[in-house]
């Protein structure tokens, strides 16, 4: 089985790396701690054990010395155990990472999240520059690029089977909704909704469930690091409020499966999920530390459908972004960035598409094909 060199780099200290399920967090770190004691919290008589008996974690890893790491896997699954993480950490000097999928357990339980002590990573699906010669536009769409899914020989079977895992292991097993079937329907009707602006009553409608619970649903969404919402600015880039966010959900393979779609790609679908990519991209490099900025956002005119899919913004310095499926630019694509413009301070607007010609259109946007705003990103131009 193919495996893929990452970017992410471990930091020097403690920290928690999260991700969703079947991204390598596991594979990763044990691969850069070979000779470091392993915690696998999937171990059912090793998690029995220490929830029964806290204690027992101490005295296994008793032999670890000072500077020395310890993986603890799937540590959401007993949150409790930070304590004596923290107390190791201020007593024997030990370094942890922290794998786990989702941090809703670690928050709701109100646990000491060691006050500090340990910083947070993320590992996102493979990125181009990890795939390298194997990055493939259209396969990433069309299954995403977890992965788990990446190296199979059946990416479809394995994406219908991930959809039910997450259910499964994510949902059911650590007993985050009452309502399983409701969350069921729900993840359909969201995956709809994918680069599109969140709408709660709809939602709701179509799933047969309350206006809070999809509120809940959609926080889940977010703690199992399967999606991200966006939030909205206004014309002076100051946050409004009551502005829907954008829903973004972290792969494409996942979300199509979300959808019971994962036939050949149709044209409609084309445009959301080449913009749910870039957006991925950016929320990736950003938090590996390859792209900074201060915050990133869509742009809307109000009530018109003029808007800009990412504004990026560092301190006074704003970039807009437009991403489009379309390998022909059309003048209709530059309205938003134009809009954008006339209402602030653009320092720099960019559409990245699909094509293969990178120029400066005469409005001053820079249109560049995938390969060359890849480029940008990496060389900090973007």
């Amino acid at each position: 089985m193919k495996s893929y060199p990452r970017l992410f780099r471990p930091p020097s200290e403690s920290f928690f790396l999260m991700g969703m399920r079947g991204v390598g967090k596991s594979t990763l770190i044990k691969g850069l701690f070979k000779k470091s004691k392993v915690v696998d919290l999937l171990n059912e008589g090793l998690y029995q054990l220490y929830l029964t008996k806290p204690e027992a974690f101490a005295e296994d890893l008793s032999s670890v010395g000072s500077g020395e790491w310890v993986v603890v896997d799937e540590i959401q699954r007993l949150p409790g155990l930070l304590n004596e993480v923290h107390r190791l950490i201020e007593e024997k000097r030990i370094k942890f990472a922290l794998l786990g999928s989702s941090a809703r357990k670690l928050r709701k339980a109100g646990v000491n999240l060691l006050g500090g002590r340990a910083s947070r990573r993320f590992l996102h699906p493979l990125l181009p520059e990890e795939l390298g010669d194997d990055f493939v536009l259209d396969r990433v769409l069309r299954f995403g690029s977890i992965p788990l899914v990446w190296v199979s020989e059946n990416s479809r079977d394995r994406l219908e089977a991930y959809l039910q895992l997450y259910l499964k292991e994510e949902i059911q097993a650590e007993a985050i909704v009452r309502n399983l079937p409701g969350f069921a329907r729900f993840l359909p009707v969201a995956a709809l909704f994918h680069a599109q602006t969140v709408n709660v009553e709809a939602i709701g409608r179509d799933c047969g469930v309350a206006r809070s619970t999809v509120e809940g649903y959609l926080q889940i969404l977010e703690d199992t690091l399967i999606a991200f919402q966006l939030p909205a600015y206004d014309q002076r880039l100051r946050v409004r409020q009551r502005a829907h966010p954008k829903l973004y959900w972290c792969d494409s393979g996942v979300v199509r499966a979300a959808k019971k779609q994962l036939e050949g790609l149709a044209l409609e679908e084309r445009g959301a999920l080449f913009e749910g990519w870039v957006a991925q991209l950016l929320k990736s490099y950003h938090e590996l530390g390859m792209m900074s900025y201060d915050r990133v956002s869509y742009w809307s005119a109000g009530k018109t459908s003029v808007e800009v899919d990412f504004v990026i913004q560092r301190k006074a310095d704003v970039t807009g972004i437009e991403a489009k499926s379309g390998s022909e630019p059309d003048p209709k694509w530059f309205t938003g960035l134009k809009a954008l413009g006339d209402a602030g301070k653009l320092k720099r607007a960019i559409i990245v598409y699909t094509g293969k010609r990178k120029f400066r259109h005469a409005s001053g946007v820079w249109v560049l094909p995938v390969e060359d705003f890849l480029g940008e990103i990496a060389k900090g131009l973007v």
